[in-house]
């Protein structure tokens, strides 16, 4: 309730009172976290802002800003130095999605497809007789794509030097940085695998086995020289040069399937992004195989076939109505996989379209819920892990959505020993025919390993848009939790209001389908707030026929916005530049940056 009040006392004109009443509502529904919320996790700026889950990252993406750097010099520059601070959620040895705005006066927004491949020997049935092996594992490792992405991402839009935003991951990775919380919780998670692996254990066990704790200094020495050598020869060392050679050479040893050619024939994809409108704002985001944004369209166009989504999320009706919405989207997600390999249209379509989202809503009944079946669930839904999201806004309204990942904790739990490189799991992201999954379903063909295709996944990455002016910028990670926490930081900021740090911070439900059980939040998080669903909406949604379950884990959601100050009197057609309000996820301890 303090936070509903504090949001009264800053918009207490009569105008705004439907958007107050409802974000009231919300607040007290959904409850609010115990502790101080937004202290540290929220800044403002005019001149830029980057918003990542680990705080020495946001700064670095912010120091790069002020060097008048574009948002992809800060997108490069903080991407790397994740993946050398946070290495159990992302780093080079992985893939990535990133949404690019640029400010010019086409106000073009691209998607950069930089997601893993399935290597050139893959084959649907490779894990029939070693499931295991889909999971951990050099037969696990996709190949990888984010160098090459943020490499063209920077050849077209990048002012600074590409070697100059190498800087700050090669100092981390080289003279040590400090183990955050959240990194030492997943070292101690992960031991088992961090043993099991020598490059892992060097790293990370370094003293004779004993585990790196909060506050111990982190060095990858082996990595800082691979970082060293793409910043001065660029990606052509990665994926074609001695790199790349040295990860083929130690994957194939051991047993992998991984080649130069896999390397060599790696191409990311640029294409234009899916576009959702809803209630006056046009939302970008990358089409499949991102299932993310085409499966927040359909939640979207459910709630506004209600006619007004204000009241159409309102209360615990609205939490209701929610849910199972996001359970109907499931039902469709696993008919979808990569476009260069299946004929998905129709789905996406169906996704995208405001009259079947229509037909939707009149499965929706406000007065219970509903089994699996209902929901015209036929494949079983495969369960992606980890990531790291980040955005950035600069001086001129550029701006970055980038969802960049190595899929499960620690990703394949294999550290190449000679480059420090830590190397994906991608491949456990397809299904494959002889799979047996939890739900009892069988698996999607859509999504059947093919050589070079790309798998599903939840990554929602967004920029969002009024007219023509820069709104927004938003996405999360955390596997299946992804898109439905992305939506319902949208609707609580866009829709209900929220000031962008509550937005943030609000608890929040989650629907798999199968099982058939509502997660709830309910964890105290590494500083001690409490964030946790209020009993009045749990009771509610329990009479309504829902099964819940609370949960300590959810997605990590991080918000740019921006403030356009209304009495100033704009030209037609200007690129408006008004107060960016950034935001971190405080359930992953982060922390945003402005110039």
């Amino acid at each position: 309730m303090r936070t509903a009040l504090h949001l009264l006392s800053r918009n207490s004109t009569p105008s705004h009172s439907p958007i107050i009443i409802l974000a009231i509502v919300w607040c007290l529904v959904f409850g609010a976290s115990s502790g101080s919320a937004g202290v540290g996790r929220s800044v403002e700026s005019e001149k830029g802002a980057v918003a990542a889950d680990d705080g020495r990252c946001s700064n670095v993406g912010a120091s790069i800003l002020r060097r008048r750097g574009h948002a992809v010099d800060a997108a490069v520059a903080t991407a790397l130095c994740l993946g050398v601070v946070s290495p159990m959620a992302s780093g080079i040895g992985g893939g990535a999605f990133m949404v690019l705005r640029s400010a010019a006066s086409t106000s073009q927004i691209q998607a950069y497809d930089m997601r893993e491949t399935a290597p050139s020997a893959a084959s649907q049935d490779m894990y029939d007789k070693k499931p295991q092996a889909k999971v951990r594992g050099v037969l696990a490792v996709g190949v990888p794509g984010e160098v090459a992405g943020l490499y063209k991402a920077w050849r077209r839009h990048g002012r600074l030097p590409w070697r100059r935003l190498f800087r700050p991951a090669i100092n981390l990775a080289e003279h040590g940085f400090v183990v955050s919380r959240y990194l030492a919780m997943h070292i101690e998670h992960s031991k088992e695998t961090i043993m099991a692996d020598p490059g892992l254990r060097k790293v990370f066990a370094p003293r004779n086995g004993t585990f790196l704790k909060t506050g111990d200094t982190c060095h990858n020495l082996k990595l800082g020289r691979s970082l060293k050598a793409i910043a001065r020869h660029g990606p052509k060392v990665f994926y074609n040069g001695t790199i790349g050679a040295q990860l083929v050479k130690e994957v194939r040893k051991a047993g992998g399937i991984l080649t130069m050619e896999d390397l060599r024939d790696y191409r990311v994809e640029v294409t234009d992004p899916v576009k959702v409108s809803f209630m006056g704002y046009t939302l970008y985001g990358m089409p499949p195989p991102s299932s993310g944004t085409v499966g927040l369209a359909l939640v979207l166009n459910t709630v506004a076939s209600y006619g007004d989504p204000y009241t159409a999320v309102k209360g615990p009706v609205g939490v209701h109505r929610l849910i199972e919405a996001v359970k109907h989207m499931f039902g469709i997600r696993m008919k979808l996989g990569d476009p260069k390999f299946v004929n998905i249209s129709s789905y996406v379509s169906d996704m995208l379209a405001p009259s079947y989202a229509k037909h939707i809503r009149k499965l929706i009944l406000d007065n219970t819920t509903f089994p699996p079946d209902y929901y015209m669930s036929r494949w079983s839904q495969v369960r992606d892990h980890g990531t790291s999201h980040f955005c950035v806004v600069d001086a001129e309204r550029n701006a970055v959505s980038m969802t960049t990942t190595v899929n499960y904790r620690f990703g394949s739990g294999v550290l190449s020993p000679s480059t420090g490189i830590l190397l994906n799991n991608q491949m456990n992201d397809f299904s494959t025919p002889a799979e047996k999954s939890a739900d009892e379903l069988p698996p999607a063909p859509s999504n059947f390993i093919r050589p070079k295709k790309r798998p599903l996944s939840s990554m929602t990455p967004l920029i969002v848009m009024k007219g023509n002016q820069l709104a927004g910028v938003l996405g999360g990670s955390g596997g299946l939790y992804i898109t439905p926490a992305v939506i319902q930081v949208f609707l609580n900021h866009f829709v209900l209001g929220m000031r962008p740090v509550d937005a943030v911070h609000s608890a929040r439900v989650y629907h798999q389908l199968v099982p058939n059980v509502v997660e709830y939040e309910n964890w105290t998080l590494l500083d001690g707030e409490h964030i946790e669903v209020r009993e009045k909406l749990r009771d509610f949604l329990k009479k309504r026929g829902h099964e819940l379950k609370g949960v300590p884990e959810g997605a990590i959601c991080q918000l740019i916005v921006q403030k356009l100050r209304q009495k100033r009197i704009f030209k037609e057609g200007e690129n408006r530049k008004g107060i960016l309000i950034a935001v971190s996820d405080p359930r992953k301890d982060g922390r945003p940056a402005a110039v």
